[in-house]
């Protein structure tokens, strides 16, 4: 079994990610959670794809978010965006998301900001 390439990864994300993203969309009632990873950051916005707007987001670089992971590690750090990001969306009056992953797998920082998205009382 031959190691993958730097390429091959991105673009298998890609594959996976499409596939997902046929399946599920966000609506003005239920708006998708969308994730994105980078090596050293985590974002997270909340989006109505009837309309194309992006309702509420969070991410690591955020200065409040910055502010308050400083020492922590990358897990605890995606809670915190993901208990902001519930924050945001129900300021916003937002109850209810449809959760899209991105193409990764539901593990680690993945799913520390969706269970801190759940503790912060968004639904899904």
């Amino acid at each position: 079994m031959s190691e993958k390439t730097g390429k091959d990864k991105i673009l298998a994300r890609r594959r996976r990610q499409t596939r997902v993203r046929a399946k599920l969309a966000g609506t003005a009632a239920r708006p998708r959670l969308n994730v994105y990873r980078s090596l050293s950051n985590i974002y997270a916005q909340v989006i109505d794809d009837e309309t194309g707007k992006t309702l509420a987001s969070a991410s690591t670089i955020d200065k409040d978010v910055a502010a308050a992971i400083v020492g922590k590690t990358k897990v605890e750090a995606s809670k915190i965006v993901g208990e902001t990001v519930a924050k945001r969306a129900k300021e916003a009056g937002i109850s209810a998301v449809v959760f899209d992953r991105g193409g990764y797998r539901y593990h680690g920082r993945i799913a520390a900001l969706a269970e801190g998205a759940r503790a912060g009382g968004l639904e899904f």
